[in-house]
């Protein structure tokens, strides 16, 4: 005769042995945080970009003025090149001058005070358009001058230097 089997209702079994395994986690979709990232990146790029092409304005020399005067023509454009023919009125504070490159050359008129460093032979950048008459009037003006300077080490190097100034700035004519 076989024994009759007895079964226990599951809740009555004894607990497995050892801890129970670790629940899995339910992973995250990570595309809508690449989605939002990527759009992120767009706009940011979009602003800078708008930005800097708005505002970079780079100048042009006079012969690469005189080359593309049609592309040129009616805006306002900022052209670089080497100052002659210095003529300033302090009284009205008129600047006439001449701006070349070697290649073309330009008359320029500017309203304003003017800085010691502006006389002939010197790197100069004028911001402005051309007038009906071919005649650049600027709005702004921008002297370059050497990256080198030298303290005068005496007093009579210091009067020297102060002479030459006066000699060679715009009032001069």
């Amino acid at each position: 005769m076989t024994a009759p089997m007895h079964s226990e209702p599951p809740s009555s079994r004894p607990p497995a042995s050892g801890p129970l395994p670790a629940a899995r986690k339910r992973q995250k979709n990570p595309l809508p945080y690449l989605l939002a990232g990527a759009a992120l990146l767009g706009l940011l790029g979009y602003i800078v970009y708008g930005n800097l092409a708005q505002n970079i304005e780079y100048f042009v020399t006079p012969t690469e003025y005189q080359q593309q005067q049609q592309l040129y023509a009616g805006r306002t454009v900022s052209m670089g090149g080497l100052v002659k023919k210095v003529h300033f009125d302090r009284q009205t504070l008129n600047l006439h001058f001449d701006l070349t490159d070697g290649g073309a050359t330009y008359p320029v008129t500017y309203q304003g005070a003017v800085s010691d460093l502006f006389k002939e032979n010197q790197g100069a950048i004028v911001r402005g358009q051309f007038d009906s008459n071919h005649v650049f009037v600027a709005n702004n003006l921008i002297v370059k001058h050497s990256e080198e300077y030298r303290v005068p080490k005496t007093q009579g190097e210091l009067r020297d230097m102060l002479r030459n100034a006066k000699e060679s700035g715009p009032n001069a004519n």
